[in-house]
């Protein structure tokens, strides 16, 4: 966490699926003054339980079409 000026900067890395619906969060929190930016930085492989969320939930998904 930094300070700029009257800001206050966070500084994280967040798998990208953690950042669905966090603009509208943020502004909620902030009555409307936060910001935010994202930069993609990696990829990183999945935690099995999740891997196994996944396909399923991928098999899923075809089935339905």
């Amino acid at each position: 966490m930094d300070t700029d000026g009257h800001f206050q900067v966070v500084r994280a890395q967040v798998p990208a699926r953690e950042l669905y619906r966090y603009a509208t969060q943020l502004r909620s929190l902030t009555a409307g003054r936060g910001l935010h930016t994202e930069e993609f930085s990696h990829y990183e492989e999945l935690p099995p339980e999740l891997e196994h969320h996944v396909v399923e939930s991928a098999k899923k998904a075809r089935s339905n079409h």
